[in-house]
């Protein structure tokens, strides 16, 4: 029994734990209109296409989200222009 019912936060703890690694979730500060949720939808958007990218690379999450910042044929590869 306890494990059913510690399964879904232990899902939700993980998911919880990448978003603020690799975006520094907790660290965001807007609260305008509908800002917050608006760049929320954005980061799991992002965060989807680096956890199924079309060719694997070496590191983590962060590292990718580096190289795709830096790299216009990485980036162009996880949006599928490539």
């Amino acid at each position: 029994m306890n494990q059913c019912v510690r399964l879904p936060w232990r899902v939700g703890n993980s998911l919880h734990w990448c978003m603020d690694v690799v975006f520094g979730d907790d660290q965001m500060r807007a609260c305008t209109d509908y800002a917050a949720h608006n760049l929320a939808v954005l980061r799991q958007f992002v965060f989807n296409l680096l956890r199924l990218p079309p060719v694997k690379r070496k590191g983590g999450l962060k590292t990718q989200r580096l190289i795709a910042a830096t790299s216009d044929s990485f980036r162009a590869e996880l949006l599928g222009l490539v």
